[in-house]
């Protein structure tokens, strides 16, 4: 009896030290790949704001070189990204008893053309949105406007990750 509590003993040890969980906050990815190249994205938008097509493409850059292990490469590359800045603007969302924007929003809308090279069913086509308020009174000038950019840009580029490479 005391040979067999101490085998099952034995055996319970070695399976507890021996399985292993992992975690991770990581996505995973099944796309086999060194190598990345983001392309100009125009602005075709009708609200054309200067500068954003290349605040967007560094922004987009960066979220890949930060969360994956492949290169940054300016042509050739096995992943490609391009694709146009289509919308910009600014709308009222809410209104005050006097008909005046009690509060306003600026959407950018941007296509991207993703292009595996070494699979081309990764290939991808999509348009993406996202939004940033602020109060009607309020210009989108200085501060407000560079809070607001940086917002959307953090929320597309995570969300053309999230689609491209993560499969989120």
């Amino acid at each position: 009896m005391k040979n067999i509590k101490l085998i099952l003993l034995t055996i319970t040890f070695a399976l507890l030290t021996n399985c292993k969980i992992q975690y991770s906050f990581t996505p995973p990815t099944s796309i086999i790949a060194e190598t990345y190249q983001v392309n100009k994205f125009e602005n075709t938008s009708l609200l054309f704001e200067p500068g954003l097509d290349r605040d967007f493409k560094l922004a987009l850059e960066d979220l890949i070189q930060n969360q994956t292990n492949y290169r940054l490469e300016p042509s050739g590359a096995d992943l490609i990204y391009e694709g146009e800045i289509t919308d910009y603007r600014i709308a009222p969302t809410t209104a005050t008893a006097e008909n005046t924007a009690a509060q306003n929003r600026l959407t950018i809308t941007v296509k991207v053309r993703f292009y595996n090279t070494n699979n081309e069913e990764d290939d991808l086509e999509q348009s993406f949105s996202f939004f940033y308020d602020f109060p009607g009174s309020a210009q989108l000038v200085g501060a407000q406007k560079e809070t607001a950019h940086e917002e959307i840009l953090d929320r597309l580029t995570q969300d053309i990750f999230n689609a491209t490479l993560a499969r989120w």
